[in-house]
């Protein structure tokens, strides 16, 4: 039998999936409705698992204003993470990038600026000056930045969102989503875990101006570590916020707000819901073996199984008990079989509603065995009783 870390004996695991109730509520599970957002448009996700804990008009299009500037962030980042770019590279500042307007980093004409201060300057002080500065540098202008930024987007998934410039200035065709935001700061988290700490910091000095980040929970709430503001009059004020608290991460998205009063505290009107009531669990380490499969006609006849990546659950608090696992795995599994390949599936669930669901692989490679071992394995697999007899 294999069971959870640190779950009761009494969780069980089964190669028989059982019948699952129509929902969690048929199966007495009661969550409070999530508080009412004074905005056009919200989230709220977990940054492990994805699940949507809150939402409204999520995948309405909406101009995006700084925000914007996350995926102009997760560009760099994904150059630099290439190899393409490093953090003291020099760049230097042309006259669009000196004149952009809106909120600046105060950079200067023919000045070179390294791309980390650069990089500081778009996460903490909102620059569209820095912005247009690395968008001329990585790409040669705006438009192919904003190609590169388009391309990132279809490859996360972003289903919802056109970008046309790096900074969020309003421009024809530029739009995303609260849910689409969503998905793109999970990913910068997930892939650029030592730099997502820049957007923690409070303040930055550039040109000894001193310059404070106008994420108002970042001193409000201290599990508040990012992440991005932005305001236009056709966005009206934005917030993406993360917080982390006993282990738990949540991702709140609110566009549309009033006041930069009320994009602060309806994000924390949001994390404060997600925190209260629902908990976060890591059930299985990624690239542990959680089972052994038989190979047939291999050079071995046990292949331990596992998954590709940790297993996360989502679930209401007070739950924790009651969830269940299954476990299926392939019949007649037939060398050679490469790591990696699919050889069943992992369901969670809690009450009857599957909460999780994950596929198995072998975590190592088995090759075909020699003449003798196949012609042994084939004649038992003849031998076999068809499954249910």
């Amino acid at each position: 039998m294999i069971l959870f870390k640190n779950l009761p004996v009494f969780l069980f695991f089964s190669l028989i999936l059982a019948a699952i109730p129509a929902n969690a509520e048929d199966a007495g599970i009661s969550t409070p409705a999530a508080p009412t957002i004074a905005a056009s448009s919200h989230i709220l996700l977990d940054y492990n698992t994805g699940k949507v804990l809150a939402e409204n008009n999520a995948d309405v299009k909406l101009a995006p204003a700084s925000l914007t500037k996350i995926m102009s962030v997760y560009v760099v980042f994904r150059e630099v993470g290439n190899g393409h770019l490093h953090f003291d590279d020099m760049v230097t500042i042309s006259k669009k990038a000196w004149e952009t307007p809106g909120s600046r980093m105060f950079v200067e004409v023919g000045k070179q600026v390294k791309i980390q201060d650069l990089l500081l300057g778009v996460i903490i002080q909102s620059g569209n000056d820095a912005s247009v500065a690395l968008a001329e540098h990585i790409a040669g202008n705006e438009s192919t930045f904003a190609d590169m930024m388009n391309q990132h987007a279809e490859r996360l998934g972003m289903k919802n969102s056109h970008f046309e410039d790096s900074n969020g200035l309003p421009i024809e065709n530029h739009y995303t989503t609260a849910r689409d935001l969503a998905i793109l700061t999970q990913a910068l988290i997930k892939e650029f875990p030592d730099y997502y700490r820049w957007f923690s910091q409070k303040e930055f000095t550039f040109n000894n101006i001193v310059q404070h980040n106008r994420n108002k929970l970042l001193s409000r709430d201290e599990s508040v570590d990012g992440v991005k503001t932005g305001f236009t009059d056709a966005a009206g004020y934005c917030l993406v916020a993360s917080a982390l608290r006993n282990d738990m991460r949540l991702i709140s998205v609110v566009m549309g707000a009033g006041s930069p009063n009320s994009r602060a505290s309806e994000n924390q009107n949001l994390l404060n819901y997600g925190f209260r009531f629902f908990e976060s669990h890591k059930l299985y380490q990624a690239k542990t073996a959680l089972s052994e499969a038989r190979v047939w006609k291999g050079d071995t006849k046990n292949l331990q199984i596992g998954l590709a990546e940790d297993l996360y659950v989502t679930i209401p608090r007070r739950h924790y008990d009651d969830l269940k696992a299954i476990i299926t795995i392939d019949k007649k599994i037939v060398a050679p079989v490469k790591a990696g390949t699919k050889l069943g599936k992992v369901n969670v669930t809690l009450k009857g509603e599957v909460v999780a669901e994950k596929d198995l692989i072998a975590l190592k490679s088995v090759e075909q065995g020699n003449i003798f071992q196949r012609l042994y394995d084939s004649g038992m697999m003849l031998l076999e009783k068809p499954d249910g007899q």
